[in-house]
């Protein structure tokens, strides 16, 4: 098991229910031991950010520590004021010397604007903060009523549907049963390998969008086929090339690699690609069977740069098939494709 601490990346576009959700989540009693990092725009404190939100009755009288307060609930809150790897080096460092309450968690909420590539290479590039945080997964809202519109129009609100792990549909009590099922089938095409959650007034159970990654901390054990979430669209005709992107430039695939692998091999060829394609690359997950190797490995990547592997010491399948889930946009899939392979 993972010892590091698991971070999810709560983000949305403008307006879809970031903080309505995180009002509840952190408001459930199992979520006692989490920290959060809220990303707002602006110099905005905390105390404004929660004036009008269910938390306003719950924060302590006093800040703890540098723009950090300590909510009734047992949860921790800081606004990001300065680069966001400061921001995680300074909680962990609080953290192992008692000036904050013990953490076990971490959410990161970011702004309606912000391009979630960035904030995956912050928070997994540096090899301090890669010591001590992993991602678990990038939960991203969508509203309802006003979902396909963003996607159409603005480019965050698509960047940060392809790249999700759980996609939470907001207000879905304004919207009428065509809006959701339009909306559905629109995120189904640019990212079919998410879970898809339907809530209304931020109401969710934390269990859908926290600790649903790489490990389940509750049975203390890897689950990489629920991390790696294969897209699972129809196969295409035999005989048939991959086809292009969608008219929204969004591609997402699975590349089944050959056996044997070996990871001394693979490893220079995924950085070669990611430098070559990081352009359109918006994420990159897969689980890696090599023969050097004593367990098989996780790997992931964002853009420009793939990230030190996870050894799965413990794990193991029946077949052992190596595959890698491959997230681009304005790029066909069989350059990729071709790409890939070519090591």
């Amino acid at each position: 098991m993972d010892p590091r601490i698991p971070v999810t990346l709560l983000t949305g576009f403008l307006g879809s229910g970031k903080t309505t959700l995180l009002n509840h989540l952190l408001q459930h009693p199992g979520m006692r031991d989490t920290a959060v990092i809220i990303n707002e725009l602006g110099d905005t404190g905390l105390d404004h950010i929660f004036a009008q939100s269910n938390l306003a009755q719950s924060i302590e009288s006093e800040h703890i520590a540098d723009n950090t307060v300590l909510l009734s609930s047992g949860c921790l809150c800081c606004t990001l004021k300065n680069e966001l790897a400061d921001t995680l080096r300074d909680l962990f460092f609080k953290r192992a010397l008692a000036a904050i309450p013990q953490f076990n968690r971490l959410i990161i909420e970011t702004t309606g604007m912000a391009d979630p590539g960035p904030i995956l290479a912050n928070l997994m590039n540096e090899p301090v903060i890669e010591s001590v945080y992993r991602l678990d997964a990038v939960v991203v809202t969508i509203d309802s009523v006003y979902g396909l519109q963003q996607l159409s129009e603005n480019s965050e609100a698509l960047k940060q549907a392809a790249v999700a792990d759980v996609l939470v549909l907001t207000k879905t009590d304004l919207a009428d049963a065509k809006q959701i099922h339009d909306l559905q089938e629109k995120l189904a095409r640019i990212n079919p390998g998410a879970s898809l959650q339907q809530i209304v007034h931020g109401q969710l159970d934390p269990k859908f969008v926290v600790d649903v990654g790489l490990f389940d901390v509750a049975k203390q054990q890897a689950t990489p086929q629920r991390w790696l979430r294969s897209p699972t669209k129809p196969s295409a005709v035999k005989g048939t090339l991959p086809q292009k992107a969608h008219h929204d430039g969004i591609i997402s695939f699975t590349v089944t690699l050959p056996d044997p692998i070996h990871w001394a091999q693979l490893k220079p060829h995924l950085l070669k690609f990611c430098q070559s394609y990081g352009k359109h690359l918006l994420r990159i997950k897969g689980i890696i069977h090599a023969a050097d190797q004593a367990a098989p490995l996780a790997i992931h990547a964002v853009h420009f740069t793939p990230y030190p592997a996870t050894l799965l010491e413990g794990w193991s399948e029946p077949e052992k098939t190596s595959r890698v889930v491959i997230i681009a946009q304005d790029i066909d899939e069989l350059s990729l494709r071709k790409a890939f392979m070519a090591f």
